[in-house]
């Protein structure tokens, strides 16, 4: 699981989400999500089953073998940038 801990780091703070929330939303303790994004702990499938949905990738993504297409936001602002994401977050949850 190559580079798991920053990917789920990268997720956990693009959703505005401590170490704490994302623990509690897995009943887990905020020192193994710790562990996880500093990578000397590694989750079980169940776990890792469990944060898939709420990040809402793939297990592939979460294990890099399936990396998303970028997508370039440069030049917009930080509202636009705004904008543009909750439209994804709308679009994925419909």
């Amino acid at each position: 699981m190559k580079d798991f801990g920053s990917r789920l780091k990268k997720l956990r703070t693009n959703a505005n989400l401590t170490q704490a929330d994302l623990a509690q939303r897995l009943g887990l303790t905020k020192s193994v999500i710790s562990a996880y994004e500093t990578d000397t702990r590694l989750p079980s499938y169940d776990v890792l089953i469990h944060i898939s949905k709420i990040f809402h990738v793939t297990t592939d993504f979460l294990l890099g073998i399936d990396l998303p297409t970028p997508l370039d936001l440069s030049g917009l602002t930080e509202d636009e940038k705004r904008a543009i994401t909750n439209l994804i977050k709308v679009l994925k949850h419909r």
